[in-house]
C-alpha cells in the first residue's frame, strides 16, 4: 500500500479514488472503525449498491438525506450518492467536511440544466417563481426560489397561490406530472433523467401479462406513457412504503434498481421485478450511482478525500431555496 501522503496526492491529482485495497480487510469492520475514529456519518441514497446501503447510518431519498444532513452532529459527512447530493450536504453544513467516494458520480438530470443557460431562460419569465427539483447543481439552486424533491413537490406547489406563475426545472416529466396533479400550467425546463427515460412500455406491458396480479409502481420522473400504466406513482420512499403496506405479493418496480434491496429486506415474502429498459438491459441502473463502491467508501473515509468544496457566496445563495423547502416540509410534516 502507498503511504498516506502519496495516496492523498494521487487522489487530488486524479479527482477520484483508484487506489488498491488490501483484499484481506473486512471493509464493513474497517468502515465502522473509521466512523468512530473520525466522528463520521455515512449517508446513502436508495440507489446505491446493497453493500453501501447495509453499512450506511442513514438510507433515504433526496428529501430524507437533506433533512438528515441538516441535523447531523457528525464532524464528517460521507455522502454515498451523486455530486449534487453531496453539494446539498455541504450547503447545509458549510463548516463541516463533506466527502464523496467518487467525484465522477454525477447526474444526467443535473447536467441537463446548465446554470448559465437556465439564467437566460429565467430572464424571459422574470415574474415567475422558480421551483427547482433537488436533482440539480448548486448553481441551479442559487437561481431558484424554492427547492423540492419528488416527495414534497406537490405540497410545495400547492402552498403557493393558484394564480402564481411558476417555472419548474429541470425535469420535464416530473413537471408535467405535477401540472396534472395540481391543475397548474407551470413553465417547464426541457430536462430529463436518463434512467427514467429509457423504460420500455412494451416490455412492462409484457411483464404485466406474465404477472397479472403484480402492481406497477413508478417514479414520477418516468415518461407519461409509462406513468399511465402504473398502479401507484410516488417518490422513492413512497414506492418503498407502498410496497410494504400493499396486500399485493408482486411488484413491477419502475425506477432505479437499487431500491429493490430495501424492498426485499422489508418484505422478504414479496416478489420485486425490475422494470426493463429499451436498451437491451434486463433492468435499469444509474451508471453514476453505481460508481461508488465499498472500496471507494473505505478509501474516502481513510484519506478524507475527495472533499466537496464550494465558494461561500454560492453556498449562501443556494441555501436560501433549500431552507424554504425544509421549512415547508416541516410545516406539512413531510
Amino acid at each position: 500500500m502507498q503511504d498516506i501522503n502519496s495516496a492523498k496526492q494521487n487522489l487530488e491529482t486524479a479527482g477520484f479514488l483508484n487506489l488498491e485495497v488490501d483484499p484481506s480487510l473486512d471493509l464493513f469492520i474497517e468502515i465502522e472503525n473509521l466512523k468512530k475514529e473520525k466522528k463520521a456519518i455515512v449517508l446513502a441514497h436508495y440507489y446505491q449498491d446493497a453493500d453501501i446501503q447495509d453499512i450506511a447510518d442513514y438510507i433515504g431519498d433526496s428529501l430524507g438525506l437533506a433533512q438528515m444532513a441538516e441535523k447531523t452532529d457528525a464532524e464528517i459527512i460521507v455522502f454515498a450518492g451523486v455530486h449534487f447530493m453531496a453539494e446539498t450536504a455541504k450547503i447545509l453544513n458549510p463548516h463541516k467536511k463533506v466527502l464523496l467516494p467518487d467525484l465522477r458520480a454525477g447526474c444526467s438530470l443535473s447536467d441537463s440544466a446548465p446554470p448559465e443557460l437556465f439564467k437566460r431562460f429565467k430572464e424571459k419569465y422574470a415574474d415567475h417563481t422558480v421551483i427547482t427539483y433537488v436533482n440539480c447543481s448548486a448553481g441551479m439552486k442559487a437561481l431558484s426560489d424554492i427547492i423540492c424533491t419528488s416527495s414534497n413537490a406537490e405540497k410545495i406547489i400547492e402552498s403557493l397561490p393558484k394564480d402564481e406563475k411558476i417555472i419548474f426545472a429541470p425535469d420535464k416529466n416530473l413537471g408535467a406530472y405535477l401540472n396534472k396533479k395540481t391543475n397548474r400550467n407551470m413553465v417547464l425546463w426541457n430536462g430529463a433523467c436518463m434512467v427514467h427515460e429509457i423504460f420500455s412500455l412494451e416490455k412492462i406491458t409484457k411483464l404485466k401479462i406474465q404477472h397479472p396480479n403484480a402492481k406497477v409502481i413508478a417514479h414520477p420522473e418516468c415518461e407519461e406513457q409509462v406513468l399511465a400504466v402504473a398502479d401507484y406513482i410516488g417518490s422513492t420512499t413512497g414506492l418503498l412504503k407502498y410496497s410494504q403496506q400493499s396486500d399485493a405479493k408482486e411488484f413491477i418496480v419502475v425506477t432505479e434498481t437499487g431500491i429493490l434491496h430495501q424492498m426485499q429486506k422489508e418484505s422478504p415474502d414479496k416478489l420485486f421485478i425490475p422494470a426493463p429498459s429499451n436498451n437491451g438491459c434486463a433492468c435499469n441502473d444509474c451508471p453514476h450511482m453505481k460508481l461508488n463502491t465499498l472500496e471507494k467508501l473505505y478509501l474516502c473515509m481513510k484519506y478524507e478525500l475527495p472533499e466537496i468544496t464550494m465558494d461561500k457566496e454560492l453556498i449562501l445563495a443556494a441555501k436560501k431555496p433549500i431552507q424554504r423547502m425544509l421549512e415547508i416540509s416541516a410545516k406539512y410534516k413531510l
